[in-house]
């Protein structure tokens, strides 16, 4: 099985495969860890989903960072794409079934199944708080679908502001969201600069929520926001990073008892993301709570 990123010798699944594969009675299985640049190529994207593909040893892979590049060089290489997968433009999950090479977005379900972990019950429902997210790429895209399209719509911020350095991906991501049902809920901010970021989160409702999904501070240094950014009073921070510099989780900290502040890192995500990839490629049901999901979480939580 293969991991698709940018700094994969840091990744906490290096250590933690070994110890799953046992628990999950995988066999004789090897994590193998592929760093390729942000915003790569696509001529090398192809040449290693095609490897992949031609290789019979090759099972599949857990991609990040590269999710909306990858599929965008690849998409006619998979031989099965998932609806979400083609709908969202990414792919975080390669597999094979009887000869097909697959491409799953999971996203969407895990992100879901992270935010409801942490999550006040009915917390948008009974609120007009709202949500900030910082990036727009495939982690960004898969939460807007999340609150306009997934099993718990109902409990929806009032509005969800997407905060970005370019233009391109803001524009796909209003597109979907406008084909989402978004009704002018999502708002676009292009944000060369950080202190426009910062802008935007001084401005939020009390209550709201603001996601760094970019890779600042884990696949490169610094943070989307400055020091001049204040957190909305009892609001909710979500790092989806869980290693690296983590300035931005810094930041909010600092502020967490003057604001009041829920404070989650990407943790919960990291777990249940490749539990639910390795039960792709290896052709498993894991499950995202009980007895099995939880044994998985607590051997990763002793090799953080």
């Amino acid at each position: 099985m293969y991991f698709i990123g940018v700094t994969t010798g840091s990744s906490s699944s290096v250590r933690i495969f070994p110890e799953w594969a046992e628990t999950l009675g995988l066999g004789q299985v090897k994590l193998v860890g592929i760093d390729m640049k942000i915003h790569d190529r696509p001529e090398n994207y192809l040449k290693v989903v095609e490897f992949i593909k031609a290789d019979p040893l090759s099972l599949g892979a857990l991609v990040t960072t590269h999710k909306m590049d990858l599929f965008a060089a690849c998409e006619d290489s998979f031989d099965v794409v998932d609806s979400l997968a083609r709908e969202l433009g990414e792919v975080s999950s390669i597999y094979k079934r009887e000869g097909n090479l697959y491409a799953r977005a999971t996203d969407p379900s895990c992100g879901g199944m992270a935010l409801e972990k942490f999550l006040p019950h009915e917390h948008f429902k009974n609120s007009e708080s709202e949500v900030l997210i910082l990036g727009a790429g495939g982690s960004s895209l898969a939460l807007v679908w999340y609150f306009l399209k997934g099993s718990r719509n109902d409990n929806a911020p009032s509005k969800i502001h997407v905060v970005n350095r370019s233009q391109t991906r803001l524009d796909n991501l209003m597109l979907l969201a406008e084909e989402w049902g978004s009704e002018g809920r999502v708002i676009p901010w292009l944000a060369p600069e950080p202190q426009i970021a910062d802008r935007v989160i001084n401005s939020l409702q009390s209550g709201s929520m603001v996601v760094n999904a970019t890779g600042l501070g884990k696949d490169g240094p610094g943070s989307p926001i400055t020091d001049g950014a204040m957190f909305p009073q009892n609001g909710i921070v979500w790092e989806f990073n869980y290693r690296g510099e983590l300035e931005f989780l810094h930041q909010a900290m600092k502020q967490k008892a003057d604001k009041a502040l829920l404070i989650e890192d990407g943790w919960d995500y990291f777990v249940i993301g490749w539990s639910q990839v390795i039960a792709d490629v290896f052709d498993l049901e894991v499950p995202d709570t009980g007895p099995l999901f939880d044994e998985l979480s607590e051997q990763a939580e002793k090799l953080r």
